[in-house]
C-alpha cells in the first residue's frame, strides 16, 4: 500500500473526529438557544418581567425551600410554561442584593450552598399580601393556550434537530437540516398567506 494512501486514510478518521466535535458544539448551542418567544427581539405576547420581579419570584421560591441560583432559574422557566426565563445575568445580582439586605442567607448542604429565606425576607413577603399572584404567572398570563403548545412542540423540535446533529450521519443531518429549511419556509408562508379569517 503506497505511503501517500495511508496517509490518506488516517486523515478522514482525524477529520471525522473534530467534525463531530464542531457538531456537537453547535448541538449544544441550538438546544441551549431562546425557546418559543424567539430571541429577545421577537414579538412576544407575554408581559414583559420588571426589575422586580425576580426578586419577588426568588423571595416567594425560597420560602418554599432552599434553592440555589440555577434551581430557581429552572423553576421560573418551568412553572411559567417557558415563557419566562431568566438569564444569570439577572439572577445571580438579584440573590446577592437579597442577601446583602439580610433577606436571604446562605448555607451548605450536601457540598452545595442553597440560599434560604430569613425572618425579614418572610416579613417582605407577608406585605406583599397572599392573593397576590406570582410573578411567573403574570408572565404566562398573556400567552394563549395554542401559543404555549406551539411553544412546546418547537423546544421538542430542538431537542430532536439536538439528537440528530449528535448521533446522526452526515447524510441524516443534512435531510434534516433540508426538512427544517422546508418547514421555515412554511411558517413564513402562512404568515404572508394572512388568516383566511379575516
Amino acid at each position: 500500500m503506497h505511503e501517500d494512501h495511508l496517509e490518506g486514510a488516517n486523515r478522514p478518521r482525524h477529520h471525522r473526529r473534530r467534525h463531530e466535535s464542531h457538531r456537537e458544539a453547535h448541538a449544544h448551542h441550538f438546544a441551549g438557544g431562546p425557546p418559543f418567544g424567539g430571541g429577545h427581539r421577537g414579538r412576544h405576547r407575554g408581559h414583559k418581567a420588571r426589575r422586580g420581579d425576580i426578586r419577588t419570584a426568588a423571595l416567594l421560591l425560597l420560602a418554599e425551600q432552599p434553592r440555589n441560583g440555577y434551581q430557581i432559574m429552572q423553576e421560573v422557566k418551568e412553572r411559567s410554561e417557558g415563557v419566562w426565563r431568566p438569564s444569570p445575568g439577572s439572577v445571580y445580582p438579584t440573590l446577592q442584593q437579597l442577601e446583602d439586605e439580610g433577606l436571604v442567607r446562605s448555607q451548605e448542604s450536601e457540598g452545595q450552598r442553597l440560599l434560604e429565606l430569613t425572618d425579614s425576607g418572610r416579613a417582605v413577603l407577608e406585605e406583599r399580601g397572599k392573593d397576590a399572584p406570582p410573578p411567573w404567572e403574570a408572565m404566562a398570563g398573556g400567552v394563549g393556550e395554542q401559543a404555549l403548545e406551539l411553544g412546546s412542540l418547537v423546544r421538542q423540535i430542538g431537542l430532536a434537530a439536538m439528537q440528530v446533529m449528535q448521533a446522526g450521519s452526515d447524510a441524516q443531518v443534512e435531510e434534516a437540516r433540508k426538512l427544517l429549511t422546508d418547514a421555515r419556509r412554511s411558517l413564513y408562508r402562512i404568515l404572508a398567506e394572512g388568516d383566511e379569517k379575516d
